[in-house]
């Protein structure tokens, strides 16, 4: 089997509770979040995930692209995280993230692997 062009680890090896994430790296990063779950300060306990949460991206009413945050995660302080988890920042990415942030009004947060 030829390796994937990212090195993205195999099918079983990305899969939890039935569910098959980009990578590795996205999978470790839901069981941290999961952790912050049951944390006892307030401020500190995650109290929803949402998975692939879709970004249209529109210029002058025309959808130009779809960007997917890996994680839009909401705190008990009502604070809400935007997280991509990376292997790879790729140019396009760059881009897709710089319109977001701008047309959101967001800052989406990216969590890598040496980081983590």
């Amino acid at each position: 089997m030829a390796r994937s062009k990212y090195g993205v680890a195999k099918k079983e090896d990305r899969t939890r509770y039935g569910v098959t994430y980009d990578s590795k790296l996205e999978m470790q990063y839901r069981v941290h979040l999961e952790h912050l779950e049951r944390a006892t300060n307030l401020k500190d306990r995650v109290v929803e995930i949402q998975e692939q949460v879709p970004y249209v991206f529109y210029i002058e009413l025309k959808k130009i692209f779809t960007y997917k945050l890996d994680f839009l995660v909401t705190y008990g302080d009502g604070r809400k995280e935007y997280v991509d988890v990376k292997g790879v920042k790729t140019a396009v990415y760059r881009i897709k993230k710089k319109c977001i942030e701008a047309f959101y009004d967001i800052e989406i947060k990216e969590v890598f692997a040496s980081k983590f």
